[in-house]
């Protein structure tokens, strides 16, 4: 099976659950009539709609961030592969290296709708699998008039978290989810009642952009890896040598303000917290991924549960918070 642009062997569905195939009328055959895989095929998480109609929509593989009219037609598409001839902005290369299913969770575009800022679920495999079990994730904006790119870190409250949504404020003050994937009643896991499901609020201008670090004899850039530091990818330095060693080579991550912690709000039981929606400077909706209602153990397909009783299910909450923190 060949892979394009970014995939790892994701496995595409029909609506029916039967994998997508060469030809759909004759049974899976490795050789004769493998799966067939679609170059146009995204699994989007990010979103941000315009005045216009038109929207962008960012994706946990590739990743892609795909431009659509108001009728759904793709109109561009911006990604880490220079050589695809449907690309007309590029990420850096070093996002190819995004860990597998856990690729541009968030998408955020700034109230005057030129910049593009985009979180990235989880630690690159940057530039191996040993790298991504860390705490550091990128975030990147892009001048949509200019292409220009910049690159900020955040550090997450510990390791293999996840950022799943990023939603602007202002220019540079963004909301940002950072949970892990507990359960606070237990589902299918055992109960943690020190479940972490909370809304920060960061700011860009804080951190330190990545293209102001001058090359020298410790800092240098690879083409496929991005700035290295003493021969080491920012996030094998970090995981060899902690964030106060970073600081020390002068590169911090963007200031974070814990806004809410839902648990404490609301006992949020869910373990996905995957949707932001900016109401007003003083309402926030959050809102989680309950994945069909459906869990897998040990390959198992299981109806998921909250608590014993509680099957999951999408549920917006309403949260009343001064959200600018002026």
């Amino acid at each position: 099976m060949v892979l394009h642009w970014g995939g790892t062997g994701e496995t595409p569905y029909h609506a029916d659950g039967k994998p997508v195939l060469v030809n759909g009328q004759l049974p899976y055959n490795a050789t004769t009539n493998p799966i067939k895989l679609d170059d146009y095929g995204l699994d989007g998480e990010g979103l941000v709609a315009l005045k216009d109609g038109s929207f962008w929509v960012s994706d946990e593989y590739g990743p892609h961030i795909v431009h659509f009219d108001a009728n759904g037609i793709e109109i561009d598409r911006i990604n880490a592969f220079k050589d695809d001839s449907r690309t007309s902005l590029h990420l850096p290369a070093v996002y190819q290296h995004r860990r597998a299913n856990r690729g541009m969770e968030g998408l955020a575009i700034t109230p005057d709708e030129k910049v593009l800022v985009g979180i990235m679920q989880s630690t690159l495999k940057n530039p191996d699998k040993a790298a991504q079990k860390g705490d550091l994730t990128r975030i990147v904006s892009l001048n949509l008039s200019n292409g220009h790119t910049e690159q900020y870190l955040y550090r997450q409250e510990k390791r293999e978290n996840a950022n799943s949504e990023i939603a602007a404020l202002t220019a540079n003050k963004f909301l940002v989810i950072e949970r892990d994937g507990s359960f606070l009643l237990g589902g299918p896991k055992k109960a943690n009642p020190n479940a972490q499901k909370q809304v920060y609020r960061i700011d860009l201008s804080t951190g330190t952009a990545l293209s102001t670090i001058a090359l020298s004899s410790s800092f240098t850039k690879d083409e496929s890896h991005g700035l290295l530091i003493d021969g080491l990818t920012l996030e094998q330095y970090v995981q060899k040598n902690g964030w106060d060693a970073l600081a020390e080579k002068g590169i911090k991550p963007v200031s974070k303000k814990r806004v809410i912690d839902m648990v404490k709000e609301v006992a949020y039981a869910h373990d996905k917290m995957e949707g932001l929606w900016i109401i007003d400077d003083q309402h926030l909706g959050v809102l989680n991924d309950d994945d069909f209602a459906t869990w897998s153990t040990d390959g198992k397909l299981e109806q998921k549960y909250l608590d014993k009783n509680t099957v999951d299910a999408n549920r917006l909450y309403i949260i009343k918070k001064n959200l600018l923190g002026e």
